[in-house]
């Protein structure tokens, strides 16, 4: 296991249970602020690979999108799917709102 706090950066292993389920490092809950009960988004690709992030930095790009804002974020992407990326974004987010769990929160985007 890499653990640099003072560098922002950290690699370890995690095993899937049973159910699927991972645990989060304590030190990389930390360096994120993530605690219990947060909503994370998981971005997955077939040839990019699989990201986990915070709904809250998901909500503030969706917010630029939906400002007019969007290219500054991203300038590779068109208006459209600066929207459409928004759109996918607010379902979730409402869906996180309403309490439903998170095995109904999948998601392609």
């Amino acid at each position: 296991m890499i653990n640099s706090k003072d560098h922002g950066k950290y690699m370890g292993s995690v095993k899937v249970g049973h159910k699927g389920q991972i645990v989060i490092p304590k030190e990389v809950r930390d360096m994120f602020g993530i605690k219990s009960g947060d909503s994370l988004i998981l971005l997955a690709d077939v040839q990019k690979g699989s990201a986990i992030e915070r709904m809250s930095v998901f909500s503030k790009i969706a917010d630029a999108n939906h400002s007019g804002r969007g290219k500054e974020i991203y300038p590779e992407h068109t208006e459209e799917d600066s929207l459409n990326f928004t759109k996918e974004i607010k379902k979730i987010s409402d869906r996180e709102e309403k309490g439903n769990d998170s095995d109904s929160n999948d998601q392609s985007l």
